[in-house]
């Protein structure tokens, strides 16, 4: 009984995690013994997918609220990812600097995003059933719109236009006004001489994701996930389906602009114009490599999956570089596993709703 008892709860375990995440995990590991073997520093590999992780974290965090409610992943992160550029653009050009800077980035992109998100949620309302085909549509869509916006815009700000003619600047470097690596270097240590731990993110994308966590244990997130469940159970059971859709898609919204406030911190630069048409991929990626299908998806899934991704991203393409000396596969290399990774759990749709 006792050996029985092991079996199963091994056995649990292994669907728990799940068998893709699985293989994942173990090809990463794979490809941190063959970048020993290239002499490729592998603690300085383990520090950047830490630090990608982290810049990376929010923006697949906000998959979870839409996944959950029902709509699919949120192939239209750029619509949140546009509020958050808009806000930090906003901040710069009213004189912000350092905390002050990131604190009204995040305010503006909050405002934004609640009443962009709540627009989109209504779309989503309209096309049930083509959810994540409109949300493609969508985030292709604001980027293109957003290219004539930010040529069009009368800002002043030496640190943003162009140096002749109108118009916003394709790259803006934050550390003109103070606020490159803010939330990096916030408590952040060194661990030897080459793992850094960047403690300020990895902190607020923990945090965020408590909050999240927390939200879906509360009443409106467990009908939110209820909705998503099952629409005719929702109804059935007093709730109202649309509105729940909408909140789930403005907290969804909201991640999504705050995201992409931490990850352009971490970068050190803000990018305009087209740099994020296809963020979304990414994202959608991470949280499937965690375990989440395209129904279902939990906190645990986000964590894991940014991990694992970047971790991919960061190890797998100078170890292909190395193997096929003189070509650069790391492109390729990036697409097959993110594209691959979304093709899969596709698939995987009507499986992961029963």
């Amino acid at each position: 009984m006792l050996t029985e008892r092991k079996k199963l709860s091994f056995k649990d375990i292994i669907n728990g995690i799940g068998i893709p995440t699985l293989i994942i995990a173990a090809f990463f590991a794979l490809i941190l013994v063959i970048a020993h073997f290239y002499d490729l520093s592998v603690v300085t590999l383990l520090s950047d997918t830490v630090k990608r992780a982290g810049m990376n974290g929010l923006l697949v965090l906000a998959m979870l609220p839409s996944i959950q409610s029902g709509t699919g992943p949120n192939f239209a992160l750029p619509i949140g990812v546009e509020c958050g550029l808009f806000a930090m653009v906003l901040a710069i050009e009213w004189g912000f600097t350092g905390w002050g800077w990131f604190g009204v980035s995040v305010a503006l992109s909050i405002v934004f995003a609640i009443l962009v998100g709540w627009a989109y949620g209504k779309l989503l309302n309209a096309v049930k059933g083509s959810e994540m085909t409109i949300a493609t549509y969508a985030g292709f869509a604001i980027c293109s719109f957003m290219c004539i916006f930010w040529l069009m815009l009368p800002f002043k700000s030496p640190n943003m236009g162009w140096f002749i003619g109108q118009g916003l600047r394709e790259t803006i470097q934050l550390d003109a006004v103070g606020a490159d690596m803010i939330l990096n270097n916030l408590l952040g240590f060194w661990i030897g001489e080459e793992f850094y731990v960047p403690t300020g993110m990895l902190l607020f994308f923990f945090l965020c994701c408590f909050l999240v966590w927390l939200f879906f244990r509360s009443k409106s997130g467990i009908a939110i996930s209820a909705v998503g469940s099952s629409n005719a159970f929702a109804e059935a059971s007093g709730l109202n389906v649309n509105k729940n859709r909408v909140l789930a898609n403005i907290i969804s919204t909201i991640l999504g602009a705050i995201g992409i406030i931490v990850f352009s911190q971490s970068y050190g630069y803000l990018q305009i114009y087209t740099a994020h048409l296809n963020i979304a991929f990414a994202a959608v990626a991470g949280i499937l490599i965690g375990g989440a299908t395209a129904s279902r998806a939990k906190v645990s899934h986000v964590i894991i999956g940014v991990f694992l991704f970047q971790g991919l991203l960061t190890s797998a393409l100078p170890v292909a570089n190395q193997i096929f000396a003189g070509t650069d596969l790391s492109e390729i290399m990036r697409m097959i596993i993110q594209n691959g990774f979304i093709l899969y759990a596709l698939t995987q749709v009507k499986k992961g709703g029963k």
